[in-house]
């Protein structure tokens, strides 16, 4: 008799053996590797001077460290691009672990783009603003700082200092009388005439040279306008001189450490405890602290200070200018090679030092000082979090503490403007990169329909995890959902769930007791009674911080939206009108209405609106072509 059952499939081979199969088709040029597993995910990125050389030691069945060894074990296939250089070969890995997250790479995980200060050079009154991302718009550029805060407190200070318009050119064309921060000495009122153009000059001047490094000449200039003033008798401009030398000194007292020696620099130090690491920078521009900002690198317990350091400086630099001095608190193994790569990037030399003694020395001192204590402070933070996921786990009968918490809220004002929101809380606390807004599209949904916008943002959010990530491999799947709301929000949920084939992952209802008093929250779960917590029990003061953040981060994605639509006007939808344009009809016409009755002869009269345009608009608004 036959036996007519299929036998199982052969496990895929893994290990050294596979690796050693792929010594015959490498040569000695210089590259990047990936390492995967059976699965076909990347299980590490390298980089190598001499491809066949690094792969052969991966060959190797013995003398690697506990991580190395594993990631050697679970190796399935492999994958090489060569490249013309070993510099190359660097810049490319950084990129590829960026993009594709190896599980046994060094990672940066929070790598967001850093403000800066722009001074704009388009306007005969320029602006002075925060600016974040490329570096289109035309002006001079003063960063990077550390955070948003760090430039909004430099920002205010500079405006009572140097009094410069930080409104927008559209304000400022439609300006009839000075606004509030003028009357409160934020502003010179340049709007309305109240200071000349040269003398608006010389003060934009002023604030570059401030920002550029030159403030004791600024100070000592003032500071005898000052005296002449008050010799004068002039004691109201006396005073705001003074007021304007007090903001400098602000600014300087604020940013703390200002190195004499080191004129622009990025100080890095990296300490590692207990298989964690924090990186801390510390930015120094024009011999000013413009703040410092700490990191959190996914590493091993068997990755080395040189090889995190490394790591973190490739991904670091990957999408931004490096300085002309880079002072380390660990040396790293290729310090070369990335000098040729920096240098390269930044189209000049880049330095790259690790200093024993002096200024610098004591610079690094600091950073390290900060990110010990930063690595401390995470670490005992990290220990709470862990304690309430487990009593959230025990609270709701979950199997495991959860790892991914999605919280969900609704914000909109009698259906107007309406967004869904969605925040990310894990092991590490709030994972902010990971947050979603969904702008409600739903035609059919009745204004105000609490329950159908839920069922909307759940749909969309599930849809699109099915459709890309359909085996739960990439880590985006949640272990448990909160949804804000009672038994009627989680049974349109439930159904959401049901329709995609989703029947494993727990979800909670969030409502206000009786008396809607924070402290009386009853909890909803399919099919099960609605139970509360106790009302000094630390798990409940847990789910409110997680309620209350997506309570805010649906009101702030409803605001923003709101406030787009305030702004906008029916020539947004005019093809081939942009904001300039934009801006000269408005201030040609008084209003979006006049532009949209006038008749053709008057809009080819507008400076910037040519006859082709014109014709464009008029038949926009009235319905022809």
């Amino acid at each position: 008799m036959s036996d007519d059952s299929a036998s199982p499939p052969a496990p895929t081979p893994t290990g050294p053996a596979v690796i050693q199969s792929y010594l015959r088709t490498l040569d000695s040029s210089p590259g990047v590797y990936r390492m995967l597993d059976a699965q076909a995910r990347v299980l590490y990125v390298g980089k190598a001077r001499n491809l066949r050389a690094r792969v052969s030691n991966y060959a190797r069945p013995t003398g690697h460290s506990p991580r190395i060894a594993r990631m050697i074990r679970d190796t399935a296939s492999m994958m090489f691009l060569t490249t013309r250089t070993e510099t190359e070969a660097l810049l490319l890995e950084q990129n590829l672990i960026k993009q594709l997250k190896p599980k046994y790479n060094v990672l940066l995980r929070d790598d967001k783009s850093f403000p800066n200060i722009l001074v704009t050079k388009d306007h005969a009154f320029p602006q002075i603003k925060k600016h974040r991302g490329a570096k289109k718009e035309k002006g001079a550029y003063f960063g990077p700082f550390a955070s948003a805060g760090a430039v909004n407190r430099t920002l205010n200070q500079l405006q009572k200092a140097f009094l410069l318009r930080n409104c927008t050119d559209a304000t400022f064309e439609t300006r009839s009388r000075p606004c509030l921060l003028y009357q409160i000495k934020r502003c010179s009122g340049p709007c309305v005439g109240h200071i000349s153009e040269a003398d608006y000059a010389a003060s934009v001047r002023d604030a570059e040279r401030f920002l550029s490094g030159r403030s004791t000449r600024i100070q000592e200039e003032l500071a005898a306008q000052m005296t002449e003033a008050s010799e004068a008798m002039e004691f109201e401009r006396a005073a705001a001189l003074r007021d304007r030398i007090r903001a400098l000194t602000t600014v300087q007292g604020v940013q703390g450490i200002n190195p004499r020696g080191v004129a622009e620099a990025d100080v890095i130090a990296l300490h590692m405890e207990g298989g964690q690491a924090c990186v801390q920078v510390f930015f120094i521009r024009a011999n000013q602290n413009w703040g410092n900002r700490d990191f959190y690198p996914r590493v091993g317990p068997d990755v080395s200070p040189a090889e995190a350091m490394e790591a973190f400086l490739g991904q670091f630099y990957d999408n931004k200018e490096p300085p002309r001095q880079i002072i380390l608190s660990d040396g790293i193994e290729n310090a070369d090679l990335m000098t040729e790569a920096l240098s390269g990037k930044a189209g000049r030399k880049v330095e790259i030092l690790v200093p024993q003694r002096g200024e610098k020395s004591e610079l690094v001192a600091g950073a390290l000082r900060n990110a010990r204590e930063s690595l401390a402070r995470r670490m005992a933070e990290s220990a709470t979090q862990a304690k309430l996921l487990k009593g959230l786990a025990e609270a709701f009968g979950l199997e495991a503490p959860p790892q991914r918490i999605e919280v969900y809220d609704n914000s909109h004002i009698q259906g107007a403007h309406a967004v869904g929101a969605m925040i990310v809380a894990g092991p590490e606390g709030f994972a902010k990169n990971s947050y979603r807004k969904f702008n409600i599209r739903g035609d059919e949904l009745i204004p105000g329909d609490d329950f159908g916008m839920m069922k909307e943002v759940l749909h969309r959010r599930f849809s699109r995890l099915v459709k890309e990530d359909p085996d739960r491999e990439k880590g985006q799947w949640p272990d448990l959902l909160l949804i804000d709301g009672g038994a009627g929000q989680v049974s349109a949920v439930a159904e959401i769930m049901r329709a995609h084939g989703v029947h494993d992952i727990p979800m909670v209802g969030v409502a206000k007791g009786i008396d809607r008093d924070a402290g009386k929250e009853e909890f909803h779960r399919p099919g099960q009674r609605p139970f509360a917590l106790r009302h000094n029990d630390p798990v409940l003061y847990f789910i409110q911080r997680l309620r209350d953040e997506a309570h805010r981060f649906a009101i702030g994605t409803h605001r923003a939206k709101r406030t787009k639509a305030v702004g906008a006007t029916p020539l947004d939808e005019v093809a081939g009108v942009g904001a300039s344009r934009k801006r000269a009809l408005l201030a040609h016409f008084g209003s979006a209405k006049a532009v949209s009755r006038a008749d053709l002869a008057d809009l080819k009269a507008v400076e910037g609106i040519s006859a082709a345009l014109a014709q464009k608009i008029y038949d926009h608004f009235h319905d022809r072509g």
